[in-house]
């Protein structure tokens, strides 16, 4: 029998990845991967490259008949009446619009932004750069008719469409936005008004087993937020998935929506119907990289130099809010490095308190969802910075509960060629493709003392320097 091929797109922050899944198995058939630009704003066009040549690289759509889309979430893309992009994409991370966020957060009330659409404004969120688009931009704001989202807009493009009208997106994208209520599932256009001064033309919100036209008769699947796409690949229900990418990720399922007016837990939608309860910190992967470029050593060195290391590293402590943070939020802070002595500042105990700092951080977003009664039970990390055996070894101890790793695959992209087969079936329920069993670690003790250490060390932080 002939295989149905069907491909799942992660279009991330620093890279696209094309990977290729027999539709029936799950098994993976062909992947590639392409750089993206670094930075916080960047064009659109770089990352609709990168994608050809990605396509290209596993062979083409010739025998593709299903493709679905995740992308980076929250990312503001702004079109004028003739479709074209009219400046740099403002990142997730572009912290720029801080002050934006606290200024709508005060307009409003925590309390009634949470009620509204399941979270708190901050940074990373696209309503809060629409307003300071507006309040920093006015002749760009002038121009815009259309604004999506990044997996919207490459969507789009595969479509082959030059008109706005035929913009699409999905509940899980929608749903970090700001001004998209995932209960009703329908956009708060006061909301929008209320941050840019005026209504615009929205992407048509369909469902996650909607197929649209694409090129060469290929089904367009609608697509989602990457960290929907990630929860949906692993394909566990019961997990509470800890994504350790470029951002740290913290997102369990529920049937309701949660609400925090602290903003620390964003009530999101996932790729099924239903939610997905979502911590996110800012610092993960690159405190990694940096930490192991000052140290010299690669990613695999700067593990074996962790485990090398007495436990809590000697007192160094390290809260790496290296680019602010989200969680807790503030924007503006540095990273602190504590607990210096002659007998800590060892390149073993730095690299231990590198990795414990990352750990401690995501560690914030598990404490979060039980503050909201939300039942954390078993943790699955996926992601790039969980192939560290410092990280698989470390985190148990930290968070003081059991932790399954899962096989290192992409996972963004798993979940996206997943709804990609969905798509292109007649089944109610998504298709179900098995993994191998995840290695399970479990808790010894939990040192209390590093853990007050830490929270003593991210109280003192200080705050960015304006330059």
């Amino acid at each position: 029998m002939n295989r149905q091929l069907v491909a799942g797109i992660d279009s991330s922050t620093q890279s696209v990845k094309v990977t290729v899944y027999d539709a029936l198995t799950g098994e993976l058939v062909r992947e590639a991967r392409r750089p993206h630009p670094p930075g916080t704003s960047v064009d659109p066009e770089e990352w609709w490259l990168a994608l050809l040549s990605a396509l290209d690289a596993v062979g083409g759509l010739d025998e593709i008949r299903a493709i679905s889309i995740a992308g980076q979430q929250h990312g503001l893309i702004t079109l004028d009446e003739d479709g074209r992009v009219i400046r740099p994409a403002l990142l997730w991370n572009d912290t720029r619009s801080a002050s934006a966020a606290e200024d709508l957060t005060n307009e409003l009330g925590a309390v009634e932004w949470a009620h509204a659409v399941g979270l708190v404004p901050v940074a990373s969120f696209t309503i809060s750069k629409l307003r300071w688009l507006a309040d920093h931009e006015p002749e760009n704001a002038r121009r815009v008719v259309a604004v999506c989202l990044p997996h919207d807009w490459l969507t789009w493009r595969l479509s082959g469409s030059t008109d706005v009208a035929d913009l699409t997106t999905d509940r899980s994208d929608a749903s970090g936005t700001g001004y998209f209520d995932p209960r009703s599932n329908e956009y708060r256009r006061d909301l929008l008004q209320r941050a840019f001064g005026r209504d615009l033309h929205l992407p048509r919100v369909i469902g996650p087993r909607d197929a649209l036209a694409g090129p060469r008769d290929v089904v367009l699947g609608a697509g989602g937020g990457d960290n929907a796409a990630a929860h949906f690949g692993l394909g566990d229900a019961d997990a509470t998935v800890v994504s350790l990418g470029t951002s740290g990720v913290v997102m369990r399922r529920a049937t309701t929506m949660p609400i925090d007016p602290t903003g620390s837990v964003a009530g999101f939608a996932d790729l099924t119907g239903q939610f997905l309860p979502l911590v996110c910190t800012l610092n993960c992967a690159r405190v990694l990289d940096s930490t192991a470029e000052l140290l010299g050593v690669d990613l695999g060195e700067l593990s074996a130099l962790a485990l090398a290391a007495p436990p809590a590293a000697n007192g160094l402590t390290l809260v790496p809010y290296f680019e602010g943070e989200r969680t807790p939020n503030r924007p503006h802070a540095t990273g602190t490095l504590a607990g210096l002595t002659l007998e800590s500042w060892t390149k073993t105990n730095l690299a231990r308190a590198s990795v414990e700092g990352v750990l401690r951080g995501v560690g914030a977003g598990l404490a979060a969802l039980e503050e909201l009664g939300i039942a954390v039970g078993h943790c699955v990390i996926v992601g790039g910075a969980g192939a560290s055996l410092a990280v698989q070894s470390l985190a148990p101890s930290v968070w003081g509960r059991e932790v399954r790793v899962a096989p290192v695959t992409e996972y963004v992209a798993r979940g996206a060629a997943r709804q990609a087969a969905w798509a292109l079936s007649d089944s109610p329920t998504p298709p179900s493709w098995a993994l191998t069993p995840e290695v399970v670690l479990r808790a010894d003790s939990v040192d209390h003392v590093a853990d007050e250490r830490y929270q003593r060390a991210s109280s003192q932080g200080l705050e960015r320097p304006a330059f």
